[in-house]
Parts: structure tokens; C-alpha cells; sequence
């Protein structure tokens, strides 16, 4: 599998998931997917992180599921192992590219600046993570960036909301938003509490619907 092509999902929301326990990934992952959200980025932002990315890998195959906050050439080798079948990252190094391309991981770097997004595309990745994107500009900086580099695709994260993930989606050059407001970490730890999932499937099914009506 390249590096520069995702494997494929039809969801335009990606949650970024930090998991506190691993006995949370496959409930959440069966509660993200009854609310039609396919994809899961994982973050290893939490010890579970690695080891609740080759729960979902082996335990839901109809989940999509890839590591988030991979900063280090060792994680890139440690998420290959657990599973994870894409990886992202807050930025990227010389280091960390050289990683993922020597896996032939798909791989989405992260990007704050036109010069940053520049040197990522010399590298042949078209898809790139706005991060954070609020304080990145957000949609300002998104429309601006669409001229000059108007071949490259992004996935804001970073101050996306239910609120105004469409008006994300609705710029040519956004692809797709990620973001944590569908896994809220008191929320999951509730929802595993009481083995009762229903509030995330209710937050997944509001951004799918959200999402398809700003494709009408």
C-alpha cells in the first residue's frame, strides 16, 4: 500500500480519539459505525492508544482504523504492528517522513503554514492536516491556501465543531474535517461505565446527517 494513497471510507468526519482504557475501542468502535462514521483516528496521546488500535484491527474489520499524534520514526513502526492501516501527525519532520515511507504507511502530515504545505507536497503527500486549524486561520487561511496550492486536499482539526464542520466541507480544498467532539473523553468513560454507547452513536449520526446535507 502507498504512503501517499488512504485506505478507503466513505465518512467525512474523522474523530480523534484519545482512549483512556482499552476495553473502550471496540464498543466505541461498533457505536461510531451503528451512527455511519467508518473511520477512527486513534491518537497515542494515552499508553491504551497502541494496544486499542489492535483491538479495533482485529475485532471490527469493517472499521477503518489509523494512529493520530505519531510524531516519532519508532511510533510509525509500533502503530504498522498494532494494526492501524493510515497514520497522522501534528506536523512532520525529514525523520518521520522517511518513516512512513520506508512502511509504505499512508500518511497524513500535519501543516500550519502555505511554506510548511510546500514542502509536504515536494514530498508527494497531497492530502494534508491543517493543526491546529483554528489558530492555523481556519477557513480564512483554508481559502487563501486554495489559490496558490489549489492541487492540494486538507482535513481541518483543531476548532472543528458540529457547528461549522459544513462550512469546512463546503471549501473545495477540504476533503474531509477531523475532530474529538465525537469521542468526548468523559463521555466514553460514562458511555464504558454503563456499557451503554448510544450517546456516541447520537453524536455520529448528527455529524453523518450534518455532513450529507452539505453535499445536496
Amino acid at each position: 500500500m502507498s504512503y501517499l494513497l488512504l485506505p478507503s471510507f466513505n465518512s467525512k468526519t474523522v474523530p480523534v480519539i484519545v482512549i483512556t482504557d482499552v476495553a473502550q475501542a471496540v464498543p466505541m468502535a461498533h457505536a461510531l459505525l451503528a451512527g455511519g462514521i467508518d473511520v477512527m483516528e486513534i491518537t497515542l496521546r494515552h499508553p491504551a492508544g497502541l494496544p486499542a488500535i489492535e483491538a479495533v484491527a482485529k475485532a471490527v474489520p469493517e472499521m477503518v482504523v489509523g494512529a493520530g499524534t505519531v510524531t516519532t520514526p519508532e511510533q510509525v513502526q509500533q502503530v504498522v504492528n498494532a494494526g492501524a492501516t493510515f497514520a497522522l501527525s501534528p506536523g512532520m519532520t525529514p525523520a518521520l517522513i522517511a518513516a512512513v515511507k520506508a512502511a509504505k504507511l499512508p500518511f497524513v502530515p500535519g501543516v500550519m503554514t502555505p511554506g510548511e504545505a510546500m514542502v509536504a507536497h515536494e514530498h508527494g503527500f497531497q492530502l494534508l492536516k491543517l493543526f491546529p486549524a483554528a489558530q492555523a486561520g481556519g477557513l480564512a487561511m483554508l481559502k487563501a491556501m486554495g489559490g496558490p496550492l489549489g492541487e492540494l486536499r486538507f482535513c481541518p482539526t483543531g476548532g472543528v465543531s458540529l457547528a461549522n464542520m459544513n462550512e469546512f466541507l463546503a471549501l473545495p480544498n477540504v476533503a474531509m474535517v477531523g475532530g474529538s467532539w465525537l469521542t468526548p473523553v468523559d463521555l466514553v468513560v460514562q458511555a464504558a461505565s454503563s456499557s451503554d454507547w448510544s450517546s456516541i452513536t447520537k453524536l455520529a449520526q448528527q455529524a453523518t446527517d450534518q455532513a450529507a446535507s452539505s453535499q445536496q
